[in-house]
Parts: C-alpha cells; structure tokens; sequence
C-alpha cells in the first residue's frame, strides 16, 4: 500500500502485491479493531490477479465523488479499514460464486450475472439494509475497476443505473445501528452491576494481591536449580500426603486433573524437573486427579458479601480466571456507566481519568475522562481517520466508574490501553495486538455471568444470580442502549444509581449539566433522546388506554395530558430510523405536551418547564423525575395510579406492625399522606367527555 496512507506512528511492516497474504495493519491504528489480513488463496486462481488490482485500487485509491454523491448514510470516496475489509469479503464471495457458474474472468459477469447473483444472496435472510450494503459492496468494484490502470471490463451492476429499489428484499423490519439494538433488562441489568461494582469495590483488592503472589511464585518456581534441600522438602510435602490418602495440590491441565508442579515447586524450593521426576517416582499425576486438593495462596482474603468472606482463599490456579472477571466488571462498567460507544472504552489509557483539583468554592471537582473517539472522524479530504480523534470535550465519570478506572490503571503498565489484549492474556502471556475485542469481550461478559451464578449456588445467594436476558447474549454493543432505556424508564431505580450517585440523566446530558459532552460529536444525547421520546410515546399510549377503559383522571395537567395523548403517536416495536434521533428531539421539545410515567410517585408529569417544581435547569425538557414535588402543576393522576397509592400504603402498614415506635409511628404518618392523595384524586377525578 502506498506509503502516504500510513501514519507515522504506525510501525506494522507493509505487504508487497506478490504476497499470497496483504496485511492491513500498516493502516489500522485504532486499537479495538483487528489487524485484518486479506488471503488470497481464498478467491479462485482464475479470477485472482484482476480481483488484487481491483483492492489495491480500493486500499489506495479513492471513489469519485459521483460515486457516492447518489448514496446513503454518508458514504464517503474513502472507507474505513473495517469497511475495505468487508467489501473484499463480500467480493470474494461474489468471485466464489462466479467460479462455480464457470466465469473465469470479470469481464464475463454481466447483468445477467449480476442480477442471477444478488438473487442468490437475497436467499441468505438479508435484511433489507443489509442488501442495500451489499449492493454498494458490489457496485465498488465496478467503480474500482473504472479507477484501475488496467480494468478488467466487469459491467456496471443494473442496480447503479435503474436505481437500487427494485432488486432489494422486502422490508421485513430488521435493520442495524444501536437504537434497534434491544436494551438489557432489569432483571438482567440490575445483578450484573451489583456484582460488576462488587468485583471492583468488594473483590479487586484480594485478587490484586492473589495475583501478585502467584506470579512470584511462578517465577520462583521457574528459577529453582535442582538441589538436596528441594528434593527433601518435595519428600516433606507430599509423602505424608501420599500416604494418608490426603488431597494433593492439583491442577486441571487438557480436561484432568493433575500434580500442580510449579505450586509445588515454588513452595518447596525444589526445581520443576526434581518435582516433575518425583511426581513420575510416586505416580502422582494419576493420584492427583483421583484425589485432586487445593492450592492456596498466603493471603488473606478480606473482601465480604452479605457479612461473610466471599471465600476462604484464593487458589494458585484460580487468580488468572479472577483477574479475568475482575477486568470483565470494570469494563461493565465503564460501559454501561458512561454512555460511551465500546470503541471508546477500548481506547481508554491508564491517567485517562486523573483525580481532579477543588472547584473554586472548595468543593471537590468532578473526574473528567479524557478519551479519543472514532465515529465519523475524517481528515480534511473527507478520509476516515483510523486513529480518530481526542474528544473535544471530555466525559464525565461518576464513583463506580472511576474505582473501575483505578482498578484497570492496577492490572496494566503506566500509559498503556486499560483492556490491553497483551496485559489481559493471564494465562499465556501471548503478546498480542491492540486492545480486547469485542467479540473477546462478550466471551468474557459470558464467562463472568456464568461464574457469579455458580458462586450464588454455591454459597446461597438466593435471588442474587443473573439470569438470561430475554433478548439474547449480553453484548458490549448493548450497553449504550441500555443505559438510556433505563434513565429514560427507570428515573429512581438502582441501575440508574440515583440514591448513591445522583441522577444519571443530569450527569449525562450536557443541555442539563456543563461538560459531558458535545452533540456534534453525536455523544449519548440522541440515543438518550430515542429512548426518552418512545417511553412517553408509551406512556402516552398507556393513558389512552387507561381511559379508553373507562378510568378518571385528576390533577391540575388533566386537560392538557389528554390533549397530549390524543396528538402522541404510537410506536410499534423497536425498530428506529437513524433519522429518527432528530425527530426525537423534535418530539421532546413540546414544551407542555410530552407525558412521563414517573412510578415512584404514581403520576404521570404532563411535563411543562414553566410549571414544575423538581426545579428543571433552563432549557431541560424532561423534568427532574427523581426529585418529583407534592403539589405540582403538571400533575396527572388516574384511578390506577389510585390504587398504587392505596397498595403502597397499605404495604407501608404491615411493614409499621413491626417496626420499633419512632420509625413505625413516621411509617404509618406516610401511609396517612398516601391514602389522602388517592383519596383527593377520587373526590376531584372526572372523566375524559366532561374534561375535553
């Protein structure tokens, strides 16, 4: 590839054309992206030099402008690396196909070709979008072939000229983007962050310094010569155990157990070959996996759940797979708890995040992070920038977020990425490239939720394990989502941290609180837009149906909520245009006629800025859910909200039965002022024909 396409910093050698194999590393410096190769042995012999002058055209060269001035989404004359990637896949693909219906050169696929082939590949289940992608992939190489300084002649595809339309599939309402992506939920969400934050708070001191032993010990083992002493202290080990039948220190190694030598060599002092010829002396590979016993670390294990030592030690074996899990939660939350895209946090650097200065008032500032972000970032020419770009303006970091910043800063180099595929290999050490994948990370999403169910079991933690999420795998892409689903529906609850940390939303949305971040660099305003609009579209929807079953409603909003519920429109599903985050905003700017559910105080806020008394900052157009006030003008109320009121209380009072005088005496005062809300609601209710 030529030389002016590689940054200076880039230091992965470059290919020659001849090569059977082209890396693409020389262009990749985002480090949560692969270092992809592109293998030539994968595409026919035939077709195989006219296909490598059509992708180093594509590697080198740019699309004209006309190219692209007809298509969506932004198409640029340069793709990103991942992009080039997937366009050779898709033509190897096509070049596969072409072979196998006896077109041995490009100059042979005609529209007949074309046409016979896009129908093939619609009988793959590809969503409409998703063939629309396709398309472009293909067309590519036409536009390609016409920049090369020798073409191979392949026709235009039919879909360029007579308009891409008609040989796309039916739309089938799948698409792609992270606002169709389906939230995580509560049930889901709510124990895989207590336990993420429980790893970093409760754990990560303990396994820190599990870790540090082991890898002490490892090296100790290692290092030992063969000497008398060794020797007599492997006797002094293990005979007494070998012959009281006793468990012995074991290690799984190919699915069995077996004699744990490097444990067993670091603690004797003996050289791994004495253990290793002792252990075939005394038959102790079959007997350890008979009678396979623990390896202990000498540390002391400190970290507690519900007033009990999360376990009795640490096993020489088991601190690498802990390591493992306790980087697994601090990405959780770093991913769930900033509203960052998982490119983002990939990129993450130890000091990202350094403790901040007093605020002129003497009050402690806020931790910032400092961060590069990648969507969209191009160079003057209009060029995507692999490495893209420092935020201009930095991310602000709430309590959990910073510990799990501080426990990555533990377990990397000073300076280094924060999931550093090199210094998270635990357990082999295999050096490699850039920083934990995202398909490695949902592995590790996976084998984290699978080791704190086995740890509820085993110790009864009924009711604290993590179930499956009724939408399938829990995956990184899914986090961003998530976080504004549950802000959006959940105001009060534990995801949203609102009691210990404060409210999500005013730390996220810079239109309420200063220095989150800038919506021309598209942060999580409009994916915290999409899903605030479709929960009052929702809730909109629910009062409709509330009185279209005859219910009644009260508060000084009545009126004006029901005029809002009549112009709301209904969404179905969850598939949301990409320009749907504009419409988004729109939507939410109608001061007056948006609709919140806001369960913890069972109402609904007819949400009017000038009338609320949450005290809303100026130009907020959602109210401050979490600090609802009695007596409010956008007050909506209907007869179920009634009887929430008239449950609550009535649950309050078994709970004041059996509390000690003082708390039961303020606990019954409450149920008190609950049953005179619901029963001012009954004695004002009227129904929607007398209102409107």
């Amino acid at each position: 590839m030529l030389s002016h396409w590689i940054s200076p910093g880039n230091a992965h050698p470059n290919s020659r054309y001849q090569d059977p194999v082209w890396s693409l590393a020389p262009l990749i410096d985002d480090p949560s992206i692969s270092l992809f190769k592109l293998r030539w042995k994968s595409c026919p012999a035939p077709l195989r030099e006219q296909m490598k002058r059509a992708v180093w055209t594509m590697i080198n060269g740019e699309l004209r402008p006309t190219s692209v001035s007809v298509r969506k989404n932004a198409a640029r004359t340069r793709a990103s690396i991942r992009g080039m990637h997937t366009t050779w896949l898709e033509w190897m693909r096509l070049a596969r196909w072409l072979h196998a219906h006896g077109v041995t050169t490009l100059h042979s696929c005609t529209a007949a070709e074309w046409r016979a082939y896009a129908s093939q590949r619609w009988g793959e289940r590809l969503s409409r979008a998703s063939a629309e992608k396709v398309c472009w992939h293909l067309t590519n190489l036409w536009a390609f072939d016409q920049l090369s300084t020798c073409p191979s002649g392949i026709s235009r595809p039919p879909w360029d000229s007579e308009g891409i339309d008609d040989f796309l599939p039916a739309a089938d309402g799948r698409g792609g983007g992270e606002n169709v992506r389906e939230p995580l939920g509560p049930e889901t969400l709510s124990p895989l962050l207590i336990w993420s934050i429980r790893f970093v708070d409760d754990f990560a001191d303990d396994i820190l310094a599990a870790w540090a032993e082991r890898r002490r010990l490892a090296v100790l083992a290692a290092g030992n010569d063969a000497n008398p002493a060794g020797q007599d202290a492997l006797e002094d080990l293990l005979l007494p155990l070998i012959q009281s039948r006793a468990p012995l220190p074991a290690t799984r190694y190919q699915g069995r157990f077996t004699l744990a030598r490097a444990y067993v060599a670091a603690l004797t002092g003996a050289s791994l070959d004495q253990t290793d010829e002792f252990s075939k002396r005394q038959g102790l590979a079959s007997l350890a996996g008979e009678r396979p016993g623990p390896c202990p670390l000498e540390v002391p294990v400190t970290g507690q759940v519900e007033g009990k030592r999360w376990r009795g030690h640490v096993d020489f074996y088991e601190a690498a797979d802990l390591m493992r899990h306790l980087g697994t939660a601090a990405t959780i939350i770093c991913l769930y708890l900033t509203g960052m895209r998982p490119q983002e946090v990939q990129s993450l650097r130890s000091g990202c995040c350094p403790d901040p200065g007093r605020s002129p008032d003497g009050s402690p500032g806020r931790h910032l992070i400092r961060s590069r972000h990648y969507k969209n970032v191009t160079d003057e020419d209009g060029n995507y920038v692999s490495g893209g770009e420092e935020r201009n303006i930095p991310w602000v970091a709430i309590t959990p977020v910073v510990h799990a910043i501080r426990v990555l800063e533990k377990m990397v180099p000073k300076g280094e990425l924060l999931l550093g595929a090199a210094h998270h290999d635990f357990n082999q050490q295999r050096g490699f490239h850039g920083t934990l994948k995202s398909v490695t990370l949902n592995k590790r999403i996976e084998s984290f939720v699978a080791w704190v169910n086995h740890h509820a079991m085993a110790h009864g933690l009924t009711g604290q394990s993590i179930p499956a999420d009724p939408h399938g795998p829990i995956a990184v892409a899914r986090f961003r989502r998530s976080l504004a689903w549950h802000i959006a529906r959940r105001p009060g609850g534990l995801v949203a941290l609102a009691i210990q940390y404060g409210h999500m939303r005013t730390v996220l949305d810079a239109r309420i609180s200063s220095g989150y971040g800038s919506r021309s660099r598209d942060g999580i305003h409009s994916v915290l837009d999409v899903e605030t609009a479709l929960a009052a579209a929702d809730t909109a929807a629910l009062l409709r149906d509330r009185i279209a079953g005859g219910e009644k409603v009260s508060g000084p909003a009545a009126r004006r909520a029901l005029t809002a519920a009549a112009t709301t429109p209904r969404f179905e599903g969850r598939i949301v245009p990409g320009t749907f985050a504009k419409k988004a905003a729109q939507f939410l700017a109608r001061d007056g006629l948006v609709l919140y559910d806001n369960p913890d105080a069972s109402l609904i806020c007819a949400f009017k800025h000038d009338n609320a008394l949450c005290a809303p900052d100026p130009g907020a157009t959602v109210p401050r859910q979490y600090a609802c006030q009695p007596g409010c003008g956008n007050t909506v109320r209907t007869d179920a909200h009634a009887r929430q009121l008239q449950e609550r209380a009535d649950d309050i009072d078994k709970l004041a039965a059996h509390a000690p005088g003082p708390v039961g005496k303020r606990m019954r005062a409450n149920a008190h002022r609950l049953r005179e809300t619901a029963a001012a609601h009954h004695a004002t209710a009227q129904t929607a024909e007398t209102l409107t």
